[in-house]
């Protein structure tokens, strides 16, 4: 589901009796895997913010990072039951209908909101992780990163109230520039879509592919994934130079490890950039280019699927793909954080000697009721 703007910029009368086709993969498919991702990433998430809000005293950039990460998520989740009903139910709504309203002005922006936000915050965490490598190395000369990173990312006592400060300033900048559009849309737009088409159902074309608006908006959203990925991108890289370098050096025993584990935590965020998210953006540029370059001349049969149904589902696919990273983030951050991976392992382990001992008890119980019987 993408930001629906104006549709006349895009669809003349030769196809105002076509409509989109759904198959089985986005009414049923699509619905399951929603829903399955909501059962999963809601408590997966609400443990992870509990365990960095109540359980770690002493936050580090890292742990401010992935608390606004979890929150991101968790919104991202909340969105998936209503997800998973827009596809199931689409065809069956108007666009007059309330939850049809819900789905274009209410949940698409939260959506879009969460996914630059959590791109933005796994660069913040890169570029954090990378920075505490090439401070403490043992190459055989100082990397030149040092020179290019703001002092703030080197300087270990400002580095919390940085993590603080870029949060905050990702969330208003996102939602702010999600918003405005959001806002365009109903106010200069919606209305004389919605006075045209009436009888129009929920899933359709103004919806899923809108107007310019709503390509621009796009491609904006395009550009700003890949500038972020260039730098989660150049970090990787350093850090493979640098661990090459560090291994002429003579101190590298104990190093060693610090640069695995680091090496080891970039290495996840980018494989959830290039799974999740990279798929999404790039087909994100390509519909565009379709959409534009689509030939309208030809006139459909009356009630025909509209030329750009196929590729509609495609999108909506790497779009559930690109969500899919909320419900799996959990993972990430046990992989991540050190102090995080501890604590879900003690309260594991907690769980499971409470569940021994109150078996072992009730294993008492039965016995002790035996042997009265007995007696």
């Amino acid at each position: 589901m993408g930001i629906s703007f104006s549709e006349s910029s895009m669809a003349n009368d030769s196809h105002a009796e076509s409509h989109l086709c759904q198959t089985s993969t986005t009414s049923v498919v699509l619905p399951i895997i929603y829903t399955i991702m909501s059962v999963t990433g809601l408590p997966g998430n609400a443990i992870s913010l509990w365990v960095f809000i109540r359980k770690i005293a002493i936050k580090t950039s890292t742990h401010i990072y992935l608390i606004n990460l979890g929150i991101s998520n968790f919104l991202l989740c909340l969105t998936m039951p209503f997800q998973a009903t827009y596809y199931s139910l689409g065809t069956k709504w108007h666009r007059q209908d309330t939850m049809c309203q819900m789905a274009i002005s209410g949940l698409t922006p939260v959506i879009h909101i969460n996914i630059c936000i959590g791109v933005m915050i796994l660069s913040w965490v890169a570029l954090s992780r990378f920075t505490s490598l090439i401070q403490h190395s043992h190459a055989d000369r100082p990397s030149r990163w040092l020179n290019v990173l703001p002092g703030a990312f080197l300087c270990r006592k400002r580095q919390a109230k940085l993590a603080y400060v870029l949060c905050m300033v990702t969330w208003a900048t996102v939602t702010i520039a999600v918003t405005s559009f959001v806002v365009l849309y109903s106010i200069r737009e919606a209305r004389s879509v919605d006075d045209g088409n009436r009888d129009e159902v929920c899933y359709s074309v103004a919806v899923e592919v809108g107007g310019e608006a709503s390509r621009v908006f796009s491609l904006v959203a395009v550009s700003q994934f890949f500038v972020f990925f260039l730098l989660v991108l150049c970090p990787y890289m350093a850090v493979i130079r640098h661990i090459w370098r560090s291994r002429r050096s003579a101190v590298i025993s104990d190093s060693q490890r610090v640069y695995a584990r680091v090496f080891r935590n970039i290495v996840v965020i980018m494989v959830v950039l290039v799974v999740c998210l990279l798929p999404h953006h790039i087909y994100k540029a390509i519909f565009v280019h379709i959409v534009n370059e689509q030939s309208w001349s030809a006139s459909p049969p009356k009630d025909a699927c509209h030329p750009l149904s196929m590729y509609v589902e495609v999108k909506s696919m790497l779009l559930c793909l690109a969500t899919l990273r909320c419900s799996t983030d959990p993972i990430m951050y046990f992989l991540l954080d050190k102090t995080f991976r501890n604590h879900v392992l003690s309260l594991l382990t907690l769980r499971a000697s409470a569940t021994d001992s109150q078996s072992s008890k009730s294993n008492m119980g039965q016995l002790s009721q035996a042997a009265s019987v007995c007696l």
